[in-house]
């Protein structure tokens, strides 16, 4: 082997001429070559929905397309990043991004104020600002996008427009009813009011953005979603930003690629080409890309197999980088372990869709403490399969399936060696429900609730018994098998339990206040007159995250 430079020299002393390559040179020329501005024309605005969570985001969505997506999502909370194209009264096409407002979206909320042109920000009128909504109006400022809000839900009797628009101004958004250049509309997304005042909006900002594209070239574009459907294979949801994609090309996104077998509209009809701005469903791919992945046509299939085949070459060096840093020797875990002392939860989580797997991913995450945490040992799309159950039983993981479900044979599977399988439409459900499980590993805190004292009158010695002491309870109650202190000059001397308490001759469970007793304590005898002894019992309490 010799180095680069010494083979320049000798090829360069043989009369040739030397050019350097580096091995990602093989992703040169597949992104963002420029276009002529005459080859330019004007493009549907690609518009984000964001806001918190049960704002009303799809429920608007749907009213400006007139279908009904909000009744079938689980617990009416979105789980993907849906895309919609729709046709405005002023006959310009819009298309329509609808992100998740739980808080565990974040990823997908970053990618749809990525892919967007301009953001909807959807503020419920009698909610007002909240945690996703402030999210939202960051992805939307680090995406560099304008911002229309859209105050939802006006026709609530308890709703405060106003309110929304002040506490909008906390966080920079300055409304143009307040002197701001930020556009507002109000609408009730229940009773169809004011939606053509929201498109307009949109138009009007979408000719100041003056959004133009080449529909005559190679097509590029970002996979907003993907996942693996049972009877179709991979499916990603692409938006397509410029240039026209059609049937038949080869395309590569991420360490994926595929001949386009069919393009399938978002009203779920075959479509032959889609131009700038239109998104579609695309099949074909030979593996699920990852959401968020660039999509690029390639000429052939021999220069597609050569691009994914570096990523994915790439792809194993990280991961192997970080399953290195991870792993190192057994003694080291061990010792890792115990110096830190934490409980790990080991999980494997399968979902429909890329997004969601990724979102759960990252609640979990967040939910461990030093003492106890979640750990990831596989995640991926599509349904559970055998293979998950063996990994999860080796590995002894609880498996997790999000929106899919596992095959006759991983269910067989699971029966016979015992590992649990657990279902979920609703990531609240999903988290609480781990947020639970990972409590029971925390350790329990121990209370002590003090019963009562007792001060000692008098010490006898019984034969066969040892030393008994009589006593006075002076206040609570003293109690047979309870914890007990002996103190003497107010520092204490033992700490044991009682071995007897006795009334007169009986031996007897508790004894109350103001009455005199007899006691004995276990493996020890050194008592004497006047010292106090203090009765406590101690309650494990139950922690949780």
């Amino acid at each position: 082997m010799i180095d680069a430079d010494t083979a320049q020299l000798v090829a360069e002393e043989l009369g040739h001429t030397v050019k350097r390559v580096a091995e990602s040179d093989v992703e040169e020329g597949l992104f963002d070559t420029p276009d002529a501005s005459d080859n330019l024309k004007a493009r549907p605005p690609v518009v984000t929905i964001m806001g918190h969570v049960d704002h009303g985001k799809t429920s608007l969505l749907d009213a400006i397309r007139k279908a009904n997506v909000a009744s079938g999502e689980a617990g009416g909370i979105t789980q993907h990043i849906g895309a919609y194209q729709v046709t405005a009264p002023s006959g310009a096409k819009i298309t329509f991004i609808d992100t998740p407002g739980h808080a565990a979206f974040t990823q997908m909320r970053a990618r749809g104020a990525k892919v967007t042109d301009i953001v909807i920000l959807v503020v419920a009128a009698d909610d007002g600002v909240m945690p996703q909504t402030i999210e939202a109006i960051n992805h939307a400022k680090a995406a560099k996008v304008p911002m229309i809000v859209a105050i939802n839900k006006v026709d609530k009797p308890d709703a405060k427009p106003e309110r929304v628009r002040t506490e909008l101004l906390q966080y920079e958004v300055q409304v143009e009813s307040m002197g701001g250049e930020t556009l507002e509309v109000e609408v009730s997304a229940k009773e169809r009011r004011n939606l053509d005042k929201l498109l307009d909006a949109i138009a009007l900002q979408s000719e100041v953005l003056e959004l133009k594209a080449n529909p005559e070239r190679e097509a590029e574009g970002t996979v907003i979603e993907a996942k693996l459907d049972r009877g179709r294979g991979p499916v990603a949801t692409v938006l397509v930003q410029r240039g026209t994609l059609h049937t038949g090309d080869i395309v590569v996104a991420g360490s994926e690629y595929g001949r386009v077998r069919a393009l399938i509209s978002d009203l779920g009809s075959s479509i032959a080409e889609a131009g700038p701005s239109v998104p579609v469903e695309v099949l074909g791919f030979n593996g699920a890309p990852e959401a968020g992945d660039r999509l690029a046509v390639v000429p052939n299939e021999a220069r597609a197999r050569e691009i994914t085949e570096y990523r994915q070459r790439q792809k194993r060096e990280r991961m192997a980088v970080r399953v290195g840093a991870a792993r190192g020797s057994l003694s080291d875990m061990m010792s890792q372990l115990k110096a830190s002392g934490r409980k790990e939860f080991p999980l494997l989580v399968k979902g429909d869709v890329q997004g969601s797997v990724e979102a759960i991913i990252s609640s979990l995450e967040k939910l461990g403490t030093d003492e106890v945490g979640a750990r990831i040992i596989h995640s991926g799309v599509g349904g559970i399969n055998e293979s998950d159950v063996t990994l999860a039983e080796a590995s002894g993981a609880a498996i997790i399936g999000f929106n899919v479900r596992a095959n006759k044979e991983a269910r067989d599977a699971a029966e016979r060696v015992g590992t649990e399988i657990r279902y979920y439409n609703i990531i609240y459900d999903l988290v609480d429900d781990i947020k639970q499980a990972m409590s029971g590993l925390l350790a329990p805190t121990l209370r002590e609730d003090r019963l009562g004292e007792a001060r000692i009158l008098q010490v006898f010695a019984v034969s066969k018994v040892g030393k008994v002491a009589g006593c006075l309870v002076q206040d609570g109650k003293v109690e047979r098998g309870a914890s007990v202190r002996l103190i003497r000059d107010n520092v204490v001397i033992h700490e044991g339990k009682l071995s007897t308490l006795k009334r007169f001759k009986d031996e007897v469970k508790e004894v109350g206040s103001g009455q005199e007793c007899g006691m004995a304590f276990e493996n020890y005898q050194d008592m004497r007159e006047g010292d106090i002894i203090e009765c406590y019992r101690v309650q494990e309490i139950r922690r949780s995250l």
